[in-house]
């Protein structure tokens, strides 16, 4: 009797560049283990994984409730990266200066892809202040800033505090009267900043040798403006703050923010 040979399938192109792509160093180095098909490579892949090692390996049913968590701050991140995607857009066709900052303005309004752009960007930027108040919101009805959750609480007032600066940065950067006058207005306030505002209760007690630390060209409101009024001074530290600076710091303290949700034990429970 002839002897029979086992014929085997060939494997297909496409598993074999798999298989070599997935034993290759670099992927590797970025994937330590194998696919999360069970309980240990699931934990594995969340704490090996940069991108993942920020989440909870495991959440209560509550916490992915949309009756209970309103999604307030999954919303926030988002219109954050729509901001940051139409602002790094937008920076392309502006100049920060007072002979063509109004006129690029007018620009970007009477292109009608441009136009569009930047309607996006200011609906964006109105929405997420709604977004992070209500999630401040949701946060102290439920109870979330109680410990161990402190430290994340402050944290996220801070955020807080720095998407309103945003949205008053860039509400300068139009240079139009309505702009102009609200910023002249806004930075008054500062004037009467306690102990850092030139007409603020306790500014007269702050002096050294006779002289006074806190002057009109030293106060809250000269380092926002970086002048005694609104100018081209104000204009440009405006555009830095708002394009720079305080997108860095935000991105920073998200970063922080979301790290300390699994570190307190991923979102708290309904009281």
């Amino acid at each position: 009797m002839a002897d029979t040979k086992t014929i085997e399938p060939k494997t297909p192109g496409l598993v074999r560049a798999w298989d070599w792509l997935t034993e290759t160093q670099i992927w590797t180095s970025i994937f330590r283990h194998a696919a999360p098909i069970n309980d240990r490579n699931r934990v594995l892949v969340m704490l090996s994984n940069v991108f993942l090692h920020m989440h909870p390996v495991r959440l209560r049913k509550s916490g992915v409730r949309l009756r209970y968590t309103w999604c307030m701050g999954g919303m926030s991140f988002f219109l954050f990266l729509v901001l940051t995607f139409t602002g790094l857009l937008l920076m392309f066709y502006y100049r920060p200066t007072l002979e063509w900052a109004y006129t690029d303005m007018l620009a970007l309004r009477d292109v009608t892809s441009l136009g569009i752009l930047r309607e996006l960007h200011r609906w964006a930027a109105h929405a997420m202040v709604i977004t992070v108040w209500l999630h401040m919101y949701r946060v102290f009805l439920t109870g979330s800033y109680k410990p161990p959750r402190e430290f994340n609480w402050v944290v996220g007032v801070i955020l807080l505090l720095l998407t309103l600066l945003l949205s008053f940065t860039g509400y300068l950067l139009p240079w139009d009267q309505l702009a102009i006058w609200a910023i002249t207005v806004g930075s008054n306030m500062a004037r009467a900043t306690p102990f850092l505002g030139y007409e603020g209760p306790g500014a007269q007690l702050l002096t050294l040798g006779g002289i006074d630390m806190i002057t009109n060209a030293s106060d809250a409101r000269f380092g926002l403006l970086g002048a005694r009024f609104v100018g081209e001074e104000t204009l440009n530290r405006f555009y830095v703050l708002h394009c720079i600076a305080i997108p860095l710091a935000a991105a920073m303290l998200m970063a922080i923010h979301f790290w300390r949700v699994r570190k307190d034990g991923g979102i708290s429970a309904p009281l």
